[in-house]
C-alpha cells in the first residue's frame, strides 16, 4: 500500500512540476522586468523606466446607448531604463484594452487604447483601468467618463 501510496504521490508531484512550464511565454530580459525596490528602501542612482501620461482621465460627454467609442491616452518612458507595461485592466467587461507588448526604450512614446461599449448602460459611467508595469509605483490608473443616453 505504501509503494503504491508512493507511486501516486511521485505522479501528481510530477503533473504539477510539468503544469508550470508555460510553451508561449516570449523570453523578455531579466533586466526589463526586475521590480523596482520598495519606496522606503529605494536607490535614487538605480536605473528605472518612468511612465508619463498626457492625460490620465478622458471624458467621452454624451454618447448613445449602444455605441462604442475609443480613446488613445498617449505616454511616454520618461525613465533611463526599458519600459515593461505588463498588464493592463479594467473594472468592467464593457471596456477594451490594446497596448504596446514590447519593451520600450527610454524616450519613447506609446499609445494605450480604450474602447468603452455603452450597450446596456444608462447615466453617467466612471471606469476605472490600471496599467501594471515595471516602474515605481507599479500600478498607474486612468479614468474612462461617459453619460450614456437613449436616442
Amino acid at each position: 500500500m505504501k509503494k503504491i501510496l508512493s507511486i501516486v504521490m511521485g505522479g501528481v508531484m510530477m503533473f504539477g512540476l510539468a503544469s508550470c512550464q508555460n510553451s508561449n511565454s516570449k523570453n523578455i530580459p531579466a533586466d526589463v522586468v526586475s521590480i523596482p525596490r520598495s519606496a522606503e528602501n529605494s536607490n535614487k542612482s538605480e536605473k528605472q523606466p518612468k511612465i508619463v501620461f498626457e492625460n490620465t482621465t478622458h471624458d467621452f460627454g454624451r454618447v448613445v446607448a449602444g455605441e462604442k467609442v475609443t480613446f488613445g491616452y498617449k505616454f511616454k518612458n520618461e525613465g533611463d531604463k526599458d519600459l515593461l507595461i505588463v498588464k493592463v485592466s479594467a473594472t468592467c467587461g464593457c471596456t477594451a484594452i490594446d497596448y504596446p507588448r514590447e519593451p520600450m526604450s527610454p524616450g519613447s512614446e506609446g499609445v494605450l487604447y480604450v474602447t468603452f461599449n455603452s450597450t446596456a448602460k444608462k447615466g453617467f459611467q466612471n471606469k476605472r483601468v490600471t496599467v501594471m508595469a515595471n516602474t515605481q509605483p507599479s500600478a498607474t490608473v486612468l479614468w474612462v467618463k461617459a453619460n450614456v443616453v437613449n436616442e
